[in-house]
């Protein structure tokens, strides 16, 4: 089973003070994130249930995967959504040499750039934000220190779904979000294949119920 804690950790928090880790808000306000895509089908179904809640999120994506399908990453950007790097590769930081982690952000923020600016919608604000999110929420401090002197945001988490966990079943990874999730949260999603069973069951119904308690769902940046 999988032992990746739902809520962030106090003490992660404090180890990384610089990383953000939420938004805190006096308004009714969460802030869904989907990691890994953008995948066929999957993060299709993805924009479809978001716009029947008029719910706005923020995608972070592979940028092989944005290499291999573009009109699926144009189709977050003209649909009003935030996007972010999260490698090219799907790099694990803990792993991975600081040199060779960082050449491989550059390389996917440039796919994620170029395809921006190549789009028919290409909001200004697009070309100015630097999200990124370490995959596995792997990161060194020193790798966090010099993303974040490049004029990076680093966007960790404080609710994880876990929907990618085979080991859980759909209605946990609901319940993982709903008594969780409070105003100012990050939640993390994925857009993935292994992760399409408990998000296809959970995501309708966190968009239901935070919708009926009169939340609002919102990018990063907004």
């Amino acid at each position: 089973m999988n032992l990746t804690p739902v809520t962030t950790p106090k003490l992660a928090k404090s180890l990384f003070p610089d990383l953000v880790w939420d938004l805190p808000s006096k308004e009714k306000v969460i802030y869904l994130t989907f990691d890994d895509g953008p995948t066929p089908i999957v993060t299709d179904w993805t924009l479809e249930v978001l716009k029947q809640y008029n719910a706005n999120a923020t995608f972070f994506c592979i940028g092989k995967n944005v290499d291999a399908h573009p009109l699926i990453f144009k189709r977050i950007v003209s649909e009003g959504h935030s996007v972010g790097n999260h490698t090219y590769n799907h790099l694990k930081g803990w792993r991975t040499n600081t040199k060779n982690y960082l050449k491989d952000i550059d390389e996917a923020q440039e796919v994620l750039n170029n395809q921006i600016q190549n789009s028919e919608f290409s909001p200004d604000n697009y070309r100015d934000q630097n999200l990124f999110r370490p995959p596995y929420g792997q990161i060194r401090p020193k790798q966090a220190k010099q993303l974040i002197n490049l004029g990076y945001k680093v966007i960790m988490w404080n609710v994880l779904a876990k929907d990618w966990d085979a080991s859980i079943t759909e209605e946990k990874c609901l319940e993982n979000v709903v008594n969780n999730a409070s105003s100012g949260d990050i939640i993390v999603f994925h857009d993935s294949i292994k992760a399409k069973k408990n998000l296809q069951y959970a995501l309708p119904k966190v968009l239901e119920y935070f919708s009926e308690k009169g939340y609002e769902f919102k990018c990063i940046p907004e």
